[in-house]
């Protein structure tokens, strides 16, 4: 993906580092199977995802392309002036999962199964969205209606998750991507970065991008920091 040269250079989000640095180096590859970014709150890595996710034709309040409905516009100017370009031989399917408003994609999906024609939506999704828990939503999701082939953009999915749910998510990606499917997650999980073959890609402070190993992401670091050592980690706090 790259910046349209045309882009602004001012006001939000275009002052954000890591689009100044997307703007500088002409542009960020995105890894086939999974490719994961990670940084700090306000990085701008859900920024990222939230674009390539307009600039590829998704909802930006999530769901595939089919989904028009708008609760609250919130969405950056990013994705209107973002290129992606990809290689010939386009994805099956698509979908657009961010966390913060998954609720308002189940609440369209039923009332998309309630107007008349066509096959019945929530079979598809596993069921209603609003008769299970967030996490268990978000897994029926996964299992009912992402394929093989497919691409696959989301943002900070773990938010609804346990940890046994995290490892259930990450088994299915494996799974979808050994199947040729494409995903781009922001997330702090470090069980979620764990995924055998996924590109890492961190945000830094000054918003250069660079590739990472497991044990050089910074949720991996600072978990394990923690863990070993809690009481030391809460002096300091």
């Amino acid at each position: 993906m790259s910046l349209d040269p045309a882009a602004p250079s001012r006001g939000y989000p275009f002052e954000l580092p890591v689009v100044r640095w997307l703007r500088e180096h002409g542009g960020l590859a995105l890894y086939p199977g999974v490719t994961f970014l990670v940084g700090e709150n306000g990085s701008g890595k859900s920024t990222l995802v939230e674009a390539v996710a307009v600039a590829v034709g998704l909802n930006p309040e999530g769901g595939s392309r089919s989904f028009r409905f708008a609760t609250r516009a919130s969405e950056s100017d990013l994705g209107s002036h973002l290129r992606v370009a990809r290689r010939p031989g386009r994805e099956r399917t698509s979908f657009f999962l961010r966390a913060e408003s998954y609720y308002n994609v189940a609440s369209e999906v039923e009332r998309l199964d309630r107007e008349p024609g066509g096959p019945p939506l929530l079979p598809a999704y596993g069921g209603s969205g609003h008769e299970r828990s967030h996490g268990e939503s978000f897994l029926a999701l996964l299992r009912h209606r992402f394929f093989p082939r497919g691409l696959y953009l989301l943002d900070e999915p773990e938010a609804a998750l346990s940890v046994t749910g995290a490892l259930a998510v990450l088994a299915r990606m494996t799974d979808l991507t050994a199947r040729g499917s494409q995903f781009v997650v922001a997330t702090h999980s470090p069980v979620l970065l764990a995924l055998p073959g996924a590109t890492i890609l961190e945000i830094g402070d000054d918003g250069a991008v660079r590739r990472v190993g497991y044990d050089e992401a910074r949720p991996v670091v600072l978990t394990r920091s923690f863990l070993a050592d809690p009481d030391a980690f809460l002096r300091h706090l």
